[in-house]
């Protein structure tokens, strides 16, 4: 990625339309306008975010970037319909959030968002499969022959189809990072959200992770916006966001085939 890829976008708002990632254009599946969050800490207030705007095109991989405190995950978790703004807006596919009522924001938790965290959150006593199952049988929505097939074609995209019956105890920290994965794939979801998914893998299978993911939005069309510290994801992403105290002070784009 070079240097004249990269464009400061810390003082301006984002266009509702973006190009997407295949290099059409297409409308953004998500959209923070302006979003700020504060938080009363004893007598102070502290500003989490302080006016982000972003824009993430579908089909598209972007990452969220900067240190500890930076407001990735604050953000994130704006986009992940988790917490609330304090002022501003996020839209998904149009619809400001704001305006969504907690069943309606619980459907868009479960159904069309897919979830992936640093730590796996794997339930030992259940084998691959029925931890990856799990989401399936919560939701109540899905019989088990379809349920059955969902899991080993959740399994299949992360390349885990003999460890089905595993425990996760009996697998590494990748392969456990890859059940979550297919976990949060398996309700077919359109946007994966992912806050450090590498954050506690060693450097070579943080990148197996990463391209796994690189691939799976190839692939799939998903949509996938992750917090990371990890550099490697300049590799991988279709845009960058570098976050510093609340805002965002640089974003650039990777180059398209043809560009």
């Amino acid at each position: 990625m070079t240097a004249d890829t990269r464009t400061v976008a810390a003082s301006s708002r984002v266009r509702d339309t973006r190009q997407g990632a295949n290099g059409a254009d297409s409308q953004p599946v998500i959209l923070a306008d302006n979003v700020t969050r504060s938080f009363t800490v004893g007598n102070q207030q502290v500003h989490a975010l302080a006016g982000v705007s972003l824009s993430v095109p579908t089909g598209s991989f972007v990452a969220l970037m900067g240190r500890s405190g930076s407001g990735k995950t604050t953000l994130l978790n704006m986009i992940g319909a988790l917490d609330q703004p304090s002022t501003g807006e996020v839209y998904v596919e149009g619809r400001p959030l704001s305006k969504l009522s907690d069943n309606e924001l619980t459907r868009l938790r479960r159904e069309e968002y897919g979830f992936v965290f640093q730590s796996y959150a794997l339930l030992p006593i259940l084998s691959t499969a029925e931890n990856v199952e799990l989401p399936l049988r919560i939701a109540g929505k899905v019989g088990a022959k379809e349920r059955r097939q969902r899991v080993e074609d959740a399994l299949a995209l992360v390349g885990l189809e003999r460890w089905a019956n595993h425990r996760p105890y009996e697998m590494s920290g990748g392969q456990q990072q890859r059940v979550a994965i297919a976990r949060a794939l398996v309700s077919r979801p359109r946007v994966l959200i992912g806050d450090e998914p590498t954050g506690e893998l060693d450097s070579k299978t943080g990148a197996k992770i990463m391209q796994l993911l690189r691939d799976i939005v190839d692939r799939e069309g998903v949509t996938l916006i992750m917090a990371t510290h990890d550099p490697t994801v300049e590799q991988y992403a279709d845009e960058i966001y570098r976050m510093q105290d609340g805002r965002i002070i640089e974003h650039w784009a990777r180059e398209q085939p043809g560009e």
